[in-house]
């Protein structure tokens, strides 16, 4: 499946739920901080499965952030990464890219 047509899927699913459009921007991005902390919680366990979901949840989130706002979220990718392709910068001691000034 690409990654449009489960885009679709998971807005529909939102949609039939009344998260969109009854939820709200900020109310998603709450939501997403706790699939975030989740996600953290799976890498400090070294436990793959919860990582995947973590990843996965918290996008649908994102998505959902996106479907609210009427943005799309490959534009916000493609923006992104606009600013970060020619970036140059090093690596510090805990593995974090810091970018040049």
């Amino acid at each position: 499946m690409s990654y449009s047509e489960l885009e679709m899927k998971v807005i529909q699913w939102s949609e039939a739920r009344k998260i969109i459009p009854n939820s709200t921007p900020i109310a998603q991005w709450k939501k997403g901080m706790e699939e975030m902390e989740e996600l953290r919680d799976a890498i400090m366990e070294n436990d793959l499965a919860l990582a995947i979901d973590g990843v996965g949840d918290t996008v649908v989130c994102l998505i959902n952030i996106c479907a609210l706002l009427d943005i799309d979220l490959v534009e916000c990718l493609a923006v992104a990464y606009g600013e970060i392709k020619d970036r140059k910068g090093y690596m510090n001691e805990e593995g974090i890219f810091v970018k040049e000034v």
